[in-house]
């Protein structure tokens, strides 16, 4: 009888530490799984690097917009011109199809971290200025959806449009003879307007070594070059990321903060001329704040503008 007693004694003991053991399996997989849910990630298809998504909700997320001002000195008619630039980063729902801003969240939409990068600088009596905006998908698996960038000063305007479809789909308008009005078409290929954003998502994203990229539609409208791609070379530091174009005799470094949120810095666009003459843009950061700026549009709200050190 004892000896009966031991073995089911035994035997249920084993089964106990069975179902703890198993218990606990089932416990380590139930928190791995719960841990891989939160922990969503941003990531480039052809990229392993990734960013937690919790991270990035709170600060993208968050209902205001990210401004930041700097202090720029642009190369233009062979000279340099003091003024200010200023970076808006913004998440939005944007409507793929029509490719506008959403009014209204739905199915249809797709999340996207918008840039408005603008500049004001004077060159002699009259003012530039200058707009771009890029529209590119917070899943950070393709093409931005749209970038447009416009300039006004006092001889006239210019304004371009990229469209992401089949192919991409420029249309450019221009007061110069030279340029006119034009709409043409593009085989798809890496845009330097979407890697300000693309940045800001994943640094280590972004493409490196020999690549061929369209430049920045503000460079085609100052430069009256051929709206197309040019070869590259791409260089990613632990807190810069330069972009070198052998044909264009132009190198394009920008600055950035290695940590979450990897803010910009500040930028440097080497330019040299036909007359071996060198020309240097750059922008160092002033200040900035994270703001529902749309909000912001009263007399007593110009105050922020003192903070982001603006005039």
């Amino acid at each position: 009888m004892t000896h009966f007693f031991n073995t089911k004694t035994h035997f249920w003991l084993i089964i106990v530490i069975l179902v703890l053991i198993t218990s606990c399996g089932n416990q380590d997989n139930k928190e791995a799984l719960s841990e891989n849910l939160e922990n969503k990630v941003i990531q480039n298809n052809a990229t392993s690097h990734q960013i937690p998504w919790q991270k990035f909700k709170e600060y993208w997320y968050s209902g205001k917009a990210e401004i930041t001002s700097y202090k720029l000195e642009q190369a233009r008619y062979g000279e340099i011109h003091q003024g200010q630039a200023v970076l808006i980063y913004v998440t939005e729902d944007f409507l793929p199809h029509k490719q506008v801003k959403a009014d209204q969240k739905s199915n249809n939409t797709v999340s996207v971290l918008k840039l408005n990068a603008t500049k004001k600088f004077n060159t002699g009596i009259y003012p530039y200025s200058v707009m771009q905006s890029t529209f590119f998908p917070v899943s950070n698996n393709q093409h931005a959806i749209k970038i447009t960038s416009s300039i006004q000063e006092w001889c006239g305007q210019t304004f371009s449009q990229l469209n992401n479809k089949d192919q991409f789909e420029i249309k450019s308008y221009s007061y110069f003879e030279t340029a006119g009005d034009t709409f043409f078409k593009r085989e798809k290929s890496i845009l330097e307007n979407e890697l300000w954003v693309k940045l800001r998502i994943n640094p280590k994203s972004l493409p490196t070594g020999d690549v061929k990229i369209i430049p920045a539609l503000e460079y085609f409208q100052l430069n009256q070059k051929e709206q197309k791609a040019y070869q590259a070379k791409a260089d990613l530091k632990s807190s810069s990321y330069t972009l070198k174009y052998p044909e264009l005799n132009r190198t394009l470094t920008i600055e950035f903060n290695p940590v979450f949120p990897h803010q910009i810095l500040g930028w440097k666009e080497t330019v040299k001329h036909k007359s071996d003459k060198t020309t240097i843009t750059k922008a160092v950061k002033l200040a900035s704040i994270k703001s529902a700026y749309w909000k912001k549009n009263t007399i007593k709200d110009t105050v922020l503008r003192t903070v982001l050190k603006l005039h």
